[in-house]
């Protein structure tokens, strides 16, 4: 299977959510690809930056895919206009391929039907609800919850979602996973040494 992770972009995603998680995996051997509603029209985020799709939404296979990784964004709020990234996400878990979506992109999938029978997190519990969803008794207070194959995480907790992709696809695990989350979400300098030393092992 392809080492390719797709990283859905579109206009007014957060830039902060997925930083971590897509720069760590294409430093451990993944290719990265964007994913938009159409290849080579660029999406605006909301820091301001233009960022090209390489690939258009509808040409997008599970079976080409090792995950799915969905931003969150203003515009998941403002209508149904993501809708179809949401689809997509089901195509993507109906195939057993990874997903992992955090802050807006969970109520995207809420209102897609997808954490109905999954265990999941988002911003606040009082967020998705608002949805008018049926998995509010599945939601957990966590900084990121993994149930199968779907990956959730709140806004502020873009290092806990890269966590669980890392050690989703296998990228970073055990002892190694464990000091890179202390380093970057806890700032522990004992896991500085620890990672470097993981990575000399694993050359």
């Amino acid at each position: 299977m392809s080492h390719t992770v797709h990283l859905a972009v579109y206009d007014t995603l957060a830039d902060w959510e997925t930083g971590h998680a897509t720069a760590w995996l294409a430093r451990s051997g993944f290719t990265v690809r964007t994913v938009g509603f159409v290849a080579d029209e660029p999406v605006t985020t909301l820091a301001g930056l233009r960022v090209v799709p390489d690939l258009a939404l509808a040409d997008l296979r599970p079976e080409d895919s090792k995950m799915l990784i969905l931003p969150g964004a203003d515009l998941w709020d403002a209508g149904d206009g993501l809708a179809p990234f949401a689809a997509k996400a089901r195509e993507f878990l109906d195939a057993k391929v990874p997903v992992a979506a955090i802050c807006g992109a969970t109520a995207g999938l809420a209102r897609e039907g997808l954490l109905d029978d999954r265990t999941h997190t988002s911003a606040v519990s009082f967020y998705l609800a608002a949805t008018g969803y049926a998995g509010a008794e599945r939601y957990k207070e966590a900084d990121a919850v993994t149930d199968g194959e779907l990956i959730t995480a709140g806004p502020t907790e873009p290092v806990a979602f890269a966590r669980e992709i890392l050690g989703t696809l296998g990228a970073f695990e055990g002892s190694r996973l464990d000091a890179w989350y202390r380093l970057f979400h806890d700032s522990d300098p004992a896991a500085y040494a620890e990672l470097n030393a993981e990575e000399e092992q694993a050359e």
